[in-house]
């Protein structure tokens, strides 16, 4: 039973073995999957004939799906370009400092300035 329990599982929500795996692209698989999550939900909303619950499972399907793809894109990032978050992040001069005015004055800092009170 346990077995069984596992295969059906799998026939349906894993790519590698469910018919989907005959599409080549991950990218495309994946977006049929997700498009395939979207019609249940909206099925088993409309099925308890609510608007309520579908906005509910919506929701909470989009922040899961947005707290994914956020860490997906942080950790590729971090992989591929490691400096990103030293050098463009945190202790650069900001742009706005070459635009400080002062009662409708410009003022001018030396270019040399980093800036900021940690320097």
């Amino acid at each position: 039973m346990n077995q069984w329990i596992i295969d059906c599982w799998n026939v349906v929500m894993n790519d590698r073995r469910n018919p989907l795996s005959n599409i080549p692209d991950t990218n495309v698989r994946h977006m049929v999957m997700q498009v395939l999550a979207w019609m249940w939900c909206i099925i088993f909303s409309m099925s308890l004939g609510s608007l309520t619950v579908f906005a509910y499972t919506t929701i909470a399907h989009t922040l899961l799906i947005a707290g994914i793809v956020a860490t997906v894109v942080i950790f590729e990032t971090a992989k591929r370009k490691p400096n990103f978050f030293l050098n463009s992040l945190y202790h650069t001069p900001s742009r706005s400092r070459r635009y400080m005015w002062v009662n409708g004055k410009r003022i001018l800092l030396d270019k040399n300035d980093p800036g900021g009170e940690h320097e």
